[in-house]
């Protein structure tokens, strides 16, 4: 892999307010594309020595700034070591947060201590993180931006500054689609309150939600059927449209291959992701897999040349139930609590582009779609979309998750970035590589190529959460950061393309030529 120094275009990213801009994917209901922008995260609460409020019992949950997103120009022989202290520096928040759920009742007796014993001492870890990361950047010449040394500090939020996401509220405008966006709200301070709940200085229990008291909350939740339309149509095609389709079936991980890794953004680190996924095709992936282990992995798809990873965090319904992981890193441990979800189907389509053909995935690509950590990161990287059974077409969400009617079903949809920059299988902070393309063209810009778009729709079987008094009952949510508590925009998904017998060119060929292939 060598060096890249492109930035990822971000379509509509230079808007404070978070906008959509969805588009339907044909007859199947999945979406080509919602695009979310957020301001910089100006609501933060710093915490100085001079605080003397009570409020500080108020606090839901830390705030530091994302370093891996800055890191564009890291040499190719410094990635492992800075990807390993990337992952401490997701370790000590997720070290730093416990303590700050564990720590309530002396939270409202000292003004001070979140900053003296958490935010403080955080702060020094981080920086010292920060600095070894310059040293493995400057040991093999490349050069380091001094400015992110600023990084190091971190902030906390209150439960009404991670509303719904972050950015989102009533009666903001939804650009590109002629519409209100009516998919936000105030944050409340509702949920199924156990383990972990806040304790304000009255002695009043303020919940953060859900089952281990890290969400999601009431305001996480929208009934879908009084949510607006949304969901834009799609561009027009061009003369030299790519029209096809391949659709690879891989199952729904019936056999419960999961871990708490991530390979992409943490290889070598056990746990580093903090959350679970569920993994279908590959069946060897985890911290520890390389491009050799996967081409001996084996595959759950029916394409034996599909050898392609694709997982994504777990969906669990918190109904006070537990899980095999109840007393594990990334499970229980962390905040991830309930029983786990399997899909009861799960489809994986690679779709053209509108305005040009398409060139092969090159082997071992590598993309990450979405943003596990838009709670405090804001929304310029998600790419969440939450629907139902028979609204696809209709409503799309990124903030909220929808409560369906009878009969209806959860459905998550994504669709990755689908511009390649022709080089790199990868990239130092794993988005400049790949770009979306145009939403309203489909054109990939800046010398980038069109690429096979991967597409997934994952259908749950979900009892509908009720909300009562403010508070959410038998919550569903998808894994994640612990501090990033339960968000619906954090939801995200990884792939990496694998595959054998020339099928990447097979793929490619069946789109240009306007098929339908399986």
């Amino acid at each position: 892999m060598g060096r890249n120094t492109r930035k990822r275009r971000t379509p509509l990213a230079t808007k404070a307010i978070a906008a959509s801009a969805a588009l339907a994917l044909g007859g199947g209901g999945l979406i080509w594309a919602n695009f979310y922008a957020s301001a910089h995260e100006s609501n933060n609460q710093s915490w100085g020595g001079n605080q003397t409020k009570a409020a500080t019992a108020q606090v839901a949950t830390i705030s530091c700034p994302d370093v891996g997103q800055k890191l564009t120009n890291v040499p190719n022989q410094a990635r492992q070591g800075v990807a390993m202290e990337l992952a401490n520096l997701d370790k000590q928040i997720t070290e730093a947060y416990s303590r700050l759920a564990s720590t309530r009742q002396s939270q409202t007796n000292d003004p001070s201590f979140v900053q003296n014993a958490i935010v403080g001492p955080l702060k020094e870890k981080r920086a010292a993180t920060i600095d070894r990361i310059r040293i493995d950047i400057q040991r093999v010449g490349g050069s380091f931006d001094n400015s992110l040394k600023q990084l190091a500090a971190c902030t906390t939020q209150t439960a009404n500054q991670t509303t719904a996401g972050g950015q989102q509220q009533n009666g903001g405008q939804q650009q590109n689609t002629g519409g209100q966006q009516q998919n936000g709200g105030q944050q409340q301070n509702g949920g199924q309150q156990q383990n972990g709940g806040q304790q304000q200085a009255g002695g009043q229990q303020q919940n953060i939600g859900g089952q281990a008291g890290n969400g999601p909350v009431a305001a996480d939740f929208v009934d879908i059927t009084k949510v607006a339309a949304n969901v834009q149509g799609k561009p027009v095609r061009g003369n030299n449209a790519s029209t096809g389709t391949f659709t690879t079936r891989c199952g729904v991980n019936a056999n419960k291959n999961h871990n708490t890794d991530n390979v992409i953004v943490a290889p070598g680190v056990a746990n580093g992701a903090h959350h679970l996924h569920d993994y279908v095709g590959n069946q060897k992936v985890n911290a520890f897999s390389s491009n050799q282990t996967f081409l001996q992995g084996g595959t759950s798809c029916q394409n034996r040349n599909d050898l392609s990873s694709y997982y994504w965090p777990v969906v669990r319904v918190q109904d006070g139930t537990q899980d095999f992981d109840q007393n594990k890193d990334g499970g229980g441990k962390e905040g991830n609590v309930g029983k786990i979800l399997t899909p009861v189907s799960a489809q994986i389509k690679y779709v053209g582009s509108p305005a040009s053909k398409v060139v092969a995935m090159p082997q071992f690509l590598r993309i990450i779609t979405g943003d596990a950590k838009t709670t405090t990161n804001g929304l310029a990287n998600a790419n969440a979309h939450w629907s139902c059974t028979g609204f696809e077409n209709k409503v799309q969400l990124t903030s909220q998750y929808p409560i369906c009617p009878q009969g209806s079903k959860v459905v998550r949809t994504f669709a990755f970035q689908s511009c390649w920059d022709g080089q790199n299988i990868d990239s130092a902070n794993h988005r400049t590589h790949v770009a979306f393309a145009d939403p309203a063209s489909g054109v990939c810009g800046n010398g980038f190529k069109a690429i096979p778009q991967l597409t997934m729709r994952l259908v749950y079987n979900i009892t509908p959460p009720t909300i009562q008094n403010g508070q959410v009952k038998n919550a569903y949510a998808v894994d994640g950061f612990p501090e990033q508590l339960h968000k619906p925009a954090t939801d995200h998904d990884d792939f990496i393309s694998v595959t054998t017998g020339g099928l990447a060119n097979k793929i490619a060929n069946c789109i240009n030529n306007g098929q339908r292939c399986a």
